[in-house]
């Protein structure tokens, strides 16, 4: 008998698993308002939310990537000795925004219900002032 064996009727051919296909498309699954998690950078490991994705990329960009908005610095335990003053600097905290390569970051499975597309843009990046705020 031969090494080859032929397949019998009802059998796949383990060996050629999708060699005969057409490409399927694959499944966006980075969307707006989808939480993710930011794996390179200062922001590594911070949480954040896509507001504007971009698959194909753009002309100062030709890689997928996309307009996030984070928290930098998140709020410290309070505890009931704090005084008003000292409660109220542990109560605050820090946004940033930031245009992401899609392999930086990690999709979770939550998402957020909040429309950001209004209150940040592409624009506001470019100048100084208008990212400081649109943090606010």
């Amino acid at each position: 008998k031969a090494a080859a064996e032929e397949v019998e009727e009802g059998e796949e051919d383990h060996s050629r698993r999708g060699a005969g296909k057409s490409s399927a498309k694959m499944v966006k699954f980075l969307k707006q308002n989808k939480v993710v998690i930011l794996l390179q950078g200062r922001f590594a490991g911070r949480k954040a939310v896509i507001i504007k994705n971009f698959d194909d990329g753009t002309t100062g960009r030709p890689y997928g990537h996309c307009l996030v908005a984070g928290i930098a610095k998140y709020p410290k335990k309070v505890i009931r000795k704090d005084s008003a003053k000292k409660t109220a600097k542990k109560s605050r905290l820090k946004a940033f925004i930031k245009v992401v390569n899609y392999n930086h970051i990690m999709p979770t499975r939550y998402a957020l219900d909040v429309d950001l597309k209004s209150l940040v843009t592409f624009d506001k990046l470019e100048s100084n002032d208008k990212k400081v705020t649109a943090l606010k």
